[in-house]
């Protein structure tokens, strides 16, 4: 998937919050820097950057608990409990939590379009086959290999 696409699946409700708390920030460190003494001594580009990038920064923040939000549902995953970790855990813990132990994107059942794990051999709603399996012990198998790795058997090529 490209970058907007992945965009795409972020919510208008996400959007709506991200661009208005963004706007509320700007309009309250435009504000600050006007009536501050010391901060109207700062450069004008360091005034324009710090009223633009911290409400900026915000937006994105928001963004991507947005974008966890939508994934995680996706997925198939916890989705309320991972918005909720990225929301609440300090220092973007639960955001880097999310990205190194999402599950992989559920795949359609050929058979009957149910979503499945892509490591199913079977789908979990008509039992179709979804990869190859050993013929005894009914495990995922490789294409390539000759025996299966859990029971032994050989394989039929």
């Amino acid at each position: 998937m490209s970058f907007s696409d992945e965009v795409r699946i972020i919510s208008r409700v996400a959007w709506t919050i991200a661009v208005l708390a963004a706007a509320g920030l700007f309009v309250g460190l435009v504000v600050a820097v006007t009536h501050d003494r010391e901060m109207r001594q700062w450069p004008l580009i360091g005034q324009a950057a710090f009223c633009l990038g911290v409400p900026l920064f915000l937006m994105a923040v928001i963004l991507l608990i947005g974008y966890i939000n939508a994934d995680a549902r996706r997925r198939g995953m916890r989705y309320v409990m991972w918005t909720l970790l990225a929301l609440f855990l300090p220092n973007s813990l639960g955001i880097i939590l999310y990205f190194v132990l999402r599950d992989p994107i559920l795949k359609p059942c050929p058979k009957c379009g149910a979503p499945s794990r892509p490591n199913f051999t079977y789908c979990p709603q008509c039992g179709a086959e979804l990869a190859p399996a050993c013929p005894t012990c009914k495990r995922a198998v490789d294409q390539g290999w000759k025996r299966c790795a859990y029971c032994g058997v050989a394989l039929g090529e």
